[in-house]
């Protein structure tokens, strides 16, 4: 046991040490390290439970949010104003029903020329990190994601390899959905999850784009062994040559009592688009050295 929690706190302490454990007076006075977990005092105040849910966020954070490892972009550089006119500039309608207290985006994803490009728009919580692509000589890596990283809340964009364009996207079948978000969430190996499942699927039609609202479940397996329980919803849709989607997942525990709502909200903003528009002026010159 001792060394399963060593291995846990070494987790959360590469993430955010300071959000880690409830502080206690010993640790205030610095008089007892708080990675210490050799006795039960040593951990403060927090009950074992707590700290393991603690840890549950923690591995799901790293393991969900590598992309936040890059450097985000300032808050300040966007907002709800600047994303409908960004999609006013291409002629397309702003976002709607976004929750007060959220920004938005509305940003390229495929500049490079290694990528077909289309404009992806959603709303967020305002105090979401936003990562976005990055640029170098081989092309466009990496996408569009916000988050909670600290507490495992991402939103993430995705465009499912090797799928073309689907005139009606609503028409496809459950498992159609599901195999679109199992390559998701395994881009990392398909030995990092467990027991995905669909658990409802809601077909949803706005700004003229036919989208497919997806609720589903599965186990992340982490590299220190931890089994974590994540639930999400997804926003799948089909514009331009190819299938995308925008899903929002947090550990079970938050879902239920805190984000599912929060996630839900994102998702329904959700906006892709590609067809008929010129991106000319916001893709990048091939084979320009990235300084």
């Amino acid at each position: 046991m001792t060394a399963l929690l060593s291995a846990a706190c070494a987790a959360l302490a590469v993430l955010s040490p300071a959000s880690a454990f409830v502080p206690s007076p010993a640790r205030a006075a610095g008089s007892q390290s708080a990675l210490s977990l050799s006795r039960d005092d040593e951990i403060g105040t927090a009950t074992r439970r707590g700290f393991l849910d603690n840890v549950a966020t923690a591995t799901a954070a790293i393991a969900g949010a590598s992309s936040a490892l890059m450097a985000p972009a300032p808050a300040m550089a966007y907002g709800l104003g600047k994303a409908n006119d960004r999609l006013a500039s291409y002629g397309l309608p702003g976002l709607k029903n976004v929750p007060n207290g959220y920004s938005a985006l509305a940003e390229i994803y495929g500049k490079g020329a290694n990528r077909s490009p289309l404009l992806v728009a959603f709303g967020f919580p305002l105090d979401w990190v936003v990562t976005l692509p990055s640029q170098d000589v081989n092309g466009e890596d990496g996408t569009i994601q916000a988050g909670e990283y600290a507490k495992g809340d991402t939103a993430t964009f995705f465009v499912v390899p090797n799928e073309g364009k689907v005139e009606n996207i609503q028409e496809k079948d459950k498992g159609f959905y599901k195999n679109a978000l199992i390559a998701a969430i395994s881009q990392k190996g398909s030995n990092i999850y467990q027991d995905f499942k669909v658990l409802n699927v809601s077909p949803v039609t706005a700004d003229n784009g036919k989208y497919v609202l997806v609720d589903f479940k599965y186990t992340l397996l982490t590299g220190a062994g931890f089994e974590v329980e994540r639930k999400g919803v997804a926003s799948i849709t089909s514009a331009g040559d190819g299938v995308q989607l925008l899903w929002a997942a947090s550990i079970s525990a938050r879902y239920k009592n805190k984000t599912e709502g929060q996630l839900r909200s994102i998702v329904e903003s959700f906006r892709c688009y590609a067809d008929g528009l010129n991106f000319s002026a916001d893709l990048r010159p091939a084979q320009q050295d990235i300084v």
